[in-house]
């Protein structure tokens, strides 16, 4: 055999090494972040007299998102399938997620299908008196990067805001005892925000009577814009669809986009709620 294609099988054997060993450390590293997420104060059960001091708006979604006397997990293990809009395209997503907000998630995807599928996650890690830290790592085939950003403030602060806007589907998050603030606007908005994700803004909600959230809007600092500079803008979308998981109910639902509210907004996000585990352990879905 020559001595160039020698050469050549044992540098691809090296890639191939590398990406497998890379892969790894990140399915790690989803598993240990994952792990730590779990690891909050023991729940308690949810009283009406919990909301007592609130905006009525405030009370009325927390009053239709939790039933008396269901247990206030922290945590929640997500399945999800829908689509994700790349470069105009739109490609089969499914995902499972681990929720603890305002501290962090795992969102582990498989995206697109045959050849140019990729896979991999998003994470924020945030939890009080530690480092927070935050990544998106997409391979494809398993091997090859197609995405990795992180270990940046702008990258942080963006994930920030995505934790504080899936609270949705953890309401026990987004109880006053758990850190979140509230304030009624007008009509028939109210916002919501946590004190300790600095730097990011309230999320808005828009309600149905019966206290069923009909859009989700956040400023949110993204770079996702035509000059690919790092900036506050309108990020949203709107819930289709709810559904009852245990004393919760959730979107099961939802389409969200960039410049929500602009003539450039289009969502490339839209996802049905397959599953919604207030109980398991979020370690039975980081093993990617």
């Amino acid at each position: 055999m020559p001595g160039w294609l020698t050469a050549l099988g044992a540098g691809l054997a090296g890639l191939v090494a590398a990406g497998v060993w890379r892969r790894q450390a990140d399915l790690r590293d989803d598993r240990q972040a994952s792990a730590a997420l779990s690891a909050r104060p023991a729940p308690t059960r949810f009283d009406p007299a919990m909301l007592d001091g609130l905006p009525p708006l405030a009370r009325r979604y927390l009053t239709w998102a939790i039933a008396p006397g269901t247990v206030l997990s922290p945590v929640v293990c997500l399945q999800m399938r829908g689509r994700f809009v790349l470069n105009g395209k739109g490609l089969p997503m499914r995902a499972r997620q681990v929720l603890a907000p305002p501290h962090g998630l795992v969102w582990q995807a498989h995206i697109g299908q045959g050849i140019g599928a990729f896979s991999g996650s998003d994470g924020l890690l945030a939890l009080p008196g530690q480092p927070a830290r935050s990544w998106t790592r997409f391979r494809a085939l398993g091997l090859v990067p197609v995405a990795r950003a992180g270990g940046t403030p702008d990258h942080l602060r963006s994930a920030a805001t995505r934790a504080l806007m899936e609270a949705v589907w953890c309401p026990a998050a987004l109880l006053p005892q758990a850190g979140a603030v509230w304030r009624d606007l007008d009509g028939a908005q109210t916002e919501v925000g946590f004190p300790a994700l600095t730097g990011v803004a309230p999320m808005r909600l828009d309600l149905a009577e019966d206290g069923s959230p009909r859009t989700l809007v956040a400023p949110r600092w993204s770079d996702a814009n035509p000059q690919r500079r790092w900036q506050l803008q309108p990020f949203g979308g709107r819930v289709l669809a709810h559904g009852r998981f245990g004393g919760f109910r959730i979107p099961t639902h939802v389409e969200m986009g960039n410049h929500w509210g602009t003539p450039a907004y289009a969502p490339f996000f839209e996802a049905e709620v397959t599953g919604a585990d207030f109980t398991a352990s979020p370690l039975a879905l980081a093993t990617g």
